[in-house]
């Protein structure tokens, strides 16, 4: 299996101040009410007292989180179970009263930890192993920068980026490449049958045909509609349609998801530079200024 590019690196904390992504929400569990809740999801409570407890517990239903997410700590720990800022402000919570400090000076604690304050990740993470054989792809295969790009046709921030992508393969004609992996995200009902629709239009040679028809219409991707596209689009309707039902098509997304989970994507879109997250706004001015330092910089190691 042929990969992009480079080592598996540790997840950055979870970029919720990222504008116009389509953000992989944790379900709530609402059986739990945090202002009540005597455990929570990720605190360590077990070596300490009833009276330790009750002061952690009453330290993190008062604190704010610093994510972002406008929750109280406690709040967030149960809405959102990932969330690096909850977690590690409730653990310097939980280690200040073990040690015997007071609330307030848990809580200057954790205004001092690094936490406090939302973390803004670097613009090009360290590099990643991304599967792409048998993904559709564009651009020449030679090209030295190769973008890969975890997308959901129902996303409306992804079906913004098609346009800023297709910029920059005509800035870059023969620089750059890009791959498409599928990404539909659970909180779009429509998503799945939509990547299962691309995928069964790639058998056929007209993956960028629907690609462009699906992201042309990410309001009404219903069954009905794209096969509608599809006709439009001159694919075979039998053949297309048994396609998209095929456990074959159906495996190859979930692979894609994987391969997504696995480069720790959280949402879309999502799109690796050479292997690496890029974490920036998907524009084409913006993503020239990274491509342009990523081809100066493999010149001087030439």
């Amino acid at each position: 299996m042929n990969f992009y590019n480079g080592s598996m690196s540790s997840p950055f904390p979870r970029l919720r101040w990222f504008a116009g992504l389509c953000l992989i929400v944790a379900p709530l569990l609402f059986a739990q009410d945090w202002k009540t809740a005597s455990s929570l999801p990720g605190v360590e409570l077990s070596g300490l007292s009833s009276k330790e407890k009750a002061s952690v517990l009453k330290v993190l239903r008062e604190h704010g989180c610093s994510c972002g997410c406008g929750m109280k700590l406690a709040e967030c720990r149960i809405a959102d179970p990932g969330c690096a800022y909850s977690t590690n402000l409730a653990a310097t919570a939980v280690a200040a009263i073990k040690a015997g400090k007071s609330e307030p000076e848990a809580l200057a604690a954790m205004d001092s930890s690094k936490w406090a304050h939302l973390q803004e990740p670097p613009l090009l993470s360290d590099p990643v192993k991304i599967p792409v054989t048998g993904a559709p792809a564009t651009g020449p295969a030679t090209a030295p920068i190769t973008l890969v790009e975890f997308s959901d046709f129902q996303c409306p921030y992804c079906a913004a980026a098609v346009g800023q992508l297709k910029e920059v393969l005509k800035l870059y004609p023969t620089q750059v490449k890009l791959i498409f992996k599928q990404f539909p995200l659970e909180t779009h009902p429509q998503a799945d049958l939509a990547a299962a629709a691309a995928v069964a239009a790639q058998k056929q040679g007209k993956f960028w045909a629907m690609h462009d028809a699906m992201f042309a219409h990410p309001e009404d991707l219903s069954r009905k509609s794209i096969l509608l596209l599809a006709r439009q689009n001159g694919l075979e309707l039998n053949r297309f349609e048994e396609d998209i039902d095929s456990t074959v098509v159906r495996e190859a997304v979930v692979r894609d998801v994987q391969d997504g989970n696995h480069a720790n994507v959280e949402g879309t879109p999502t799109v690796f530079i050479n292997g690496q997250r890029y974490n920036g706004p998907i524009s084409s001015d913006k993503l020239r200024e990274v491509i342009d330092g990523q081809l100066k910089s493999a010149k001087a190691q030439n």
